[in-house]
């Protein structure tokens, strides 16, 4: 069941589905976890809120932010990014983040049509002077490589989770929001 604020264009989904793009060679070299996870800080997610902003002067006004139910500790996991695991180019998407490449491979995870609360969260740029999260690489129970977001300082209850999209992000958009990009 999706949760509140949930945009109707989009299928909630609570794990992660892969493309018809991902060979089965790509799968086991993501089990295989051939990039080193970081260590799990914490099993359990936090509780997390999906918000519209109303704000005039943020970057994301009219639209959606991901915000914290309750305080959330520093270095702690807030909560796994889900959607479509591929090996396409999706150069058009916002919710699409690299999991893995090497040399022969680049595999993302977009939450453009599919995902979950994660999808929401939004760049500190233009909101904070830095962010309070960060996205982190991990080994799965399942023993495949995932992708999730965790505090780096305590963030607290109602206050929005700001992660960094990075300069290529801002770079491959042509949008300037920060003079050193």
């Amino acid at each position: 069941m999706s949760p509140p604020n949930w945009p109707s264009n989009v299928h909630y989904i609570s794990a992660c589905s892969y493309h018809s793009s991902v060979s089965a060679r790509t799968r086991t070299l993501l089990a295989q976890g051939s990039q080193t996870a970081a260590a799990s800080l914490s099993n359990k997610p936090c509780r997390v809120l999906i918000r519209r902003i109303s704000e005039s002067g943020h970057p994301a006004a009219g639209q959606f932010g991901l915000f914290a139910a309750k305080k959330i500790p520093a270095t702690r996991h807030i909560v796994d990014y889900v959607g479509e695991i591929h090996c396409d180019d999706r150069c058009e998407s916002d919710y699409d983040l690299s999991l893995f490449r090497n040399n022969e491979v680049s595999v993302g995870i977009d939450a453009s049509d599919m995902g979950n609360e994660a999808r929401f969260v939004n760049d500190y740029r233009g909101i904070s002077d830095k962010p309070n999260a960060v996205f982190v690489d991990f080994k799965a129970l399942s023993g495949e490589l995932r992708m999730r977001v965790d505090s780096v300082c305590e963030i607290k209850k109602g206050e929005e989770i700001l992660v960094s999209y990075g300069k290529a992000w801002w770079r491959a958009r042509k949008l300037e929001v920060d003079p050193e990009l």
